[in-house]
């Protein structure tokens, strides 16, 4: 596994001591008995795009509950709910997929666990969500890409050991690791011809493992009928500009040539502070600004494309 390393904080804006104004509750999601009732057997209802609701009625979005997903109370109902989101996103032949949630709690933000630990959270989180999306007959037939190899060694020992799920890596340490430099892996050579899904573990620890998913996209996804998810690969650092684009010109192009391409199809972001909330989306449904009062969650905001977190931080929440 990777040395422990400190994780980038992307939340700090949401604690700006911004005043608050009345909520506007126009939709409960209640929690009952500490969880509530799994979704399944769903099928998809899109509204029409580039329309904002501002409100959360569910007559805005769509006449049916498949758009109106709860937030879940647990990580069981979270993988249960990004499987069924997943599944809808491939029927609508979605090939670039993204999944990003805490894996600290499902009211922490980034910087709450430690490095190390959140990966290997994440890792366990994978096993658990392959195990209910993948079928036996697709196990051999699905590559697992981690950041390094020594972490594919590390989860053939453990999270992953008896099962027959291909693992593979993108980058290889080097000399000057320590300096930030790896080997890159020729993508072509990693990719077999009976492979038909990619699912990309966490790729944000080295600037150059995102690059590297672009090229496995490029090279093995575009053109094919062949899907790619990531997963928990804080993608919201590139995103928000948090590295220079005069430093990582490279990183910073993906905002234009890569992520435009990508389905969000299930997202966690939480904000802390006095004008705390959540960023939530489960496709096909909108993207909706939560806050939690007493055991209820509120739904302050909704919308169809992702608004930027800077956005959710100053505006939407300070304003409701």
């Amino acid at each position: 596994m990777r040395g422990v390393a400190s994780k980038m904080v992307l939340s700090t804006l949401s604690t700006f001591p911004f005043p608050t104004s009345s909520v506007i509750k126009l939709e409960t999601l209640p929690l009952k008995n500490g969880g509530v009732t799994r979704i399944g057997g769903v099928t998809a209802s899109l509204v029409p795009r580039n329309r904002k609701l501002t409100g959360c009625s569910v007559s805005d979005v769509s006449a049916s509950t498949e758009t109106n997903v709860p937030f879940p109370t647990d990580y069981t109902e979270l993988l249960e709910q990004a499987r069924v989101a997943v599944e809808l996103a491939m029927k609508d032949n979605r090939q670039l997929m993204e999944i990003e949630f805490p894996t600290a709690g499902l009211a922490s933000v980034p910087g709450d666990g430690e490095g190390g630990i959140e990966m290997t959270e994440s890792m366990q989180l994978i096993r658990e969500f392959c195990d209910r999306f993948i079928s036996s007959e697709k196990t051999t037939r699905t590559r697992i890409f981690f950041p390094e190899a020594s972490e594919v060694d590390f989860a053939r020992q453990s999270v992953f050991s008896g099962a027959s799920f291909k693992l593979d890596y993108l980058t290889k340490p080097s000399f000057f690791q320590d300096f930030g430099f790896v080997e890159k892996v020729k993508m072509s050579d990693r990719v077999k011809a009976g492979d038909e899904l990619f699912l990309v573990a966490y790729p944000y620890f080295n600037v150059n493992e995102m690059l590297v998913v672009e090229e496995l996209y490029k090279e093995a996804v575009l053109n094919t009928e062949r899907k790619l998810i990531i997963f928990n690969g804080e993608l919201d650092r590139i995103r928000s500009g948090y590295y220079p684009p005069f430093f990582y010109p490279k990183l910073a192009a993906l905002n234009k040539t890569f992520l435009p391409m990508m389905e969000t199809v299930y997202y966690i972001h939480n904000f802390k502070g006095r004008n705390g909330g959540t960023l939530f989306r489960c496709y096909p449904g909108p993207w909706k600004v939560l806050r939690r009062v007493g055991n209820k969650y509120i739904c302050l905001h909704q919308q169809v494309t992702m608004p930027s977190l800077k956005e959710v931080a100053l505006e939407i929440l300070p304003a409701n």
